[in-house]
Order: structure tokens, then sequence, then C-alpha cells
């Protein structure tokens, strides 16, 4: 049995990204290949000796067969008995509009209106991004950003259990669309409005110190281990492989920061697979 990632989403959202990082890391990357073909390639690479243990595949990108064909795909490569995990690259409207605006490519959906085809496209595929195992929101992150968080996802082989992604982010930025929980951590004291510690962030050891040192962050913590040693079972259960848990303070430097590490920090003791995206720490 091989791993099988389908890669498939927006145009614009970073497929061609996401496909160099998980070659970087190790997988087998088919690119750009029609979806009704998926099940057939996976045959022949067994066939003729080539089977591999993970496989990457990404459809619908540069125009080609449209990605709406990855579902029965998809159903066809398990009921070959692989293990397939269902990837939708997403990104705001106005983001994809201006992805396109500065490379001046034509969008894949033709038409003269950019906005309108990305509309179109954005319909076709809601169906696949309903089923979809991972939805991750390349909106705000840039190339280097999406490599990471593609490779502490993929990096390492795909286990039977859930994977858990601890993300922090600003709301002045926007609310991460990927995210299954989000948190707000705004009720806490905020270190920005501290002149010694303004210039710090999160990573840094007199921020820690501040956030953490106030009752109310221990119980949130508290209260949050609580939560989430309810709800990782029950997700797990349903048969969820990803899970991502977003923080959020206004900047997405200090406090979210803090709070991301220390609830990685906890459920790596759990022994639970985690890792850790800060998106806005550096702005």
């Amino acid at each position: 049995m091989s791993d099988y990632l389908v890669i498939t989403g927006m145009s614009g959202a970073g497929r061609s990204t996401a496909a160099a990082a998980l070659e970087d890391a190790g997988w087998y990357v088919i690119d750009n290949m029609p979806p009704s073909l998926l099940a057939a390639a996976a045959e022949a690479l067994g066939a003729h000796g080539q089977a591999q243990d993970r496989v990457a595949l990404v459809v619908g990108r540069g125009g080609g067969a449209p990605a709406d064909e990855a579902l029965p795909a998809v159903e066809e490569l398990r009921r070959q008995g692989h293990r397939v995990h269902l990837v939708f690259l997403d990104a705001p409207q106005e983001i994809l509009v201006r992805r396109f605006a500065g490379t001046r490519r034509r969008h894949p959906m033709g038409g003269d209106q950019v906005d309108r085809a990305i509309v179109d496209e954005r319909r076709l595929l809601e169906p696949v991004r309903d089923r979809a195992d991972v939805v991750l929101d390349t909106g705000e992150l840039n190339v280097n950003q999406l490599r990471v968080r593609i490779q502490d996802l993929f990096g390492e082989a795909t286990a039977p259990g859930m994977r858990t992604s601890v993300v922090s982010f600003g709301y002045k930025h926007g609310v991460p669309l990927d995210a299954d929980l989000v948190l707000d951590c705004r009720f806490l004291p905020n270190p920005h409005w501290i002149d010694e510690l303004r210039p710090y962030s999160g990573l840094d050891a007199p921020v820690r110190d501040f956030v953490l040192g106030h009752a109310q962050t221990k119980q949130f913590l508290d209260q949050l281990d609580t939560l989430l040693g309810s709800l990782l079972p029950s997700y797990q259960a349903e048969g969820k492989s990803y899970l991502t848990v977003a923080l959020g303070c206004t900047g997405g430097r200090h406090r979210s920061v803090v709070l991301a590490d220390e609830l990685a920090r906890r459920l790596a003791y759990q022994g639970s697979p985690v890792s850790v995206l800060h998106r806005d720490v550096d702005r």
C-alpha cells in the first residue's frame, strides 16, 4: 500500500510551489496529470516494479483537465487499497486577482475578466474543496512559508492517526481560511503597549515570560487542554487526518505566537504529531 497525495485547488494558489516542496521532501511527484489517468498511473507504477511509497499527484494546473474530476479518481485509488489524502489549495479572491495581475498570465478558465474567471472556477471546484482532507489557505503565505507548511504537514510518511497544525496569526491580516478551530487571544495583556517589549516577538524570551506569567494565560491554556482532550479523539474517530488550530491576536507577533508554541509543546508532550506556523510574526 502506498501513500498518495492528490494536490489540486484554485489556479494561482500555489500548486507548483507545493509540488516542488513535496519533491524536496522525498515524494515522487507527477505534475499536471489528467485526473482520469491517476488510477491507471498507480497501476502502471506497480506493474513495472516502480512502486513508490509516497506519490504526489498534482492535477488541474495550467489549464489541464478539470480538477473536479479528481473526486472519482481519489475514490478509485482508495478502492485499489492505497491511502489517499486530497489536498486543496485556496486563497481569497482579491489575492488571486492580484497574483494574476502581477504575472500577467491568462486565467486557465479563459475570458477577459480575471475576477469573473476565478468566481467560475471556485464554483466548479466547490465540491472538491468540501471533500478535501486538507484545505490550505495560501493567501497570506509567501513562497518560503508555503514550502515550509507543506513540508511540515507531509515531510514525513503519513500515518493512520491525525496530525495537528497550530497556526498563530494577526486578525488585522485576516483569519486563516483553512482553520478548523479559531481561538481569540486578544483578551490577554498586550506586550505591544510595553515599550521595552514592543521590538521583540513571541519567539523571544521576554515576551514569552510576560505572556505566560499572567494567571489568565494559564487558565486559558488549561481549559484549552481540556477542550482539545475531548475534541481530538472525536475528530480522529470520525476519520479526520489533519486538524488546524489557529490562535489570533491583533498583529500576530506577540500573544498568539507564545500561545501557539505553548499549545504545540503540550500536544507534543501528549504524543500528538504536531507542527507550528507563525504566519504573521515577521510583519
